[in-house]
């Protein structure tokens, strides 16, 4: 059994996560995410995924605006995307976030 060692996390790569948590509509994505069904027959998508049309639905955004907010969360490595035809799935990177939040609650 091999163990995935999980790299630290670069100060640039904690601001981009800061950044992208003081929007309110990036954290309600991001809790939508974190709450998402885990188990089979999970809708719009597999276990543990949001569509984009799902979050744009449930957050009333535009379309538009998911997509601005998600490639700010992208780019600041919290969530990952999986294209499937013309709609695009979403899925938190959980140990990501556990080391944002160790950052946070190191100082």
């Amino acid at each position: 059994m091999s163990v995935t060692q999980v790299r630290p996390l670069t100060a640039e790569q904690v601001g981009a996560a800061f950044k992208a948590l003081a929007s309110e509509q990036r954290r309600s994505i991001l809790r939508m995410l974190a709450t998402c069904p885990l188990e089979p027959g999970a809708p719009c998508g597999t276990t543990g995924e949001v569509c984009a049309c799902k979050i744009s639905e449930r957050l009333n955004l535009a379309p538009s605006t998911v997509s601005h907010h998600m490639g700010m969360l992208r780019a600041a490595g919290l969530v990952s995307a999986r294209k499937e035809g013309t709609w695009v799935h979403y899925r938190l990177k959980r140990d990501v976030i556990e080391q944002v939040a160790s950052e946070l609650l190191g100082f």
